[in-house]
């Protein structure tokens, strides 16, 4: 019979790497961080206002977030909202993992606009 040897195929240490980084470096090499990036900012707003089936039409460019409400009650409610939404927003988005804050192109909400 023949003797087999034992291989060790062990990955070393220092060239493992865990899924979260794997995850963050394919996302960067597709280049899907702006599009995730902005339906992170989609469900913060419809998890900090409260106001998602209201909400008709989201749109998000150069930091200003343009949400389109179907009801003048509630964009009046959360008018006088707008900058403890903005402070809501950026903290549950700093404590999301799928968001990237350094992306050039879409980052943290800077301005809320109502319609």
């Amino acid at each position: 019979m023949a003797e087999y040897k034992k291989r060790s195929y062990a990955i070393r240490r220092k060239e493992a790497l865990s899924m979260q980084e794997v995850i963050e470096e394919y996302i960067k090499s597709a280049k899907m961080a702006s599009g995730l990036n902005t339906q992170r900012i989609y469900a913060a707003w419809d998890d900090c206002s409260g106001a998602g089936p209201f909400t008709l039409k989201r749109y998000f460019r150069a930091g200003t977030l343009f949400i389109t409400l179907n009801s003048s009650v509630i964009r009046n409610q959360l008018s006088f909202q707008k900058e403890a939404l903005i402070e809501k927003m950026n903290a549950t988005l700093s404590g999301d993992s799928l968001f990237t804050p350094d992306n050039r192109s879409v980052g943290f909400v800077k301005e809320l606009v109502l319609r």
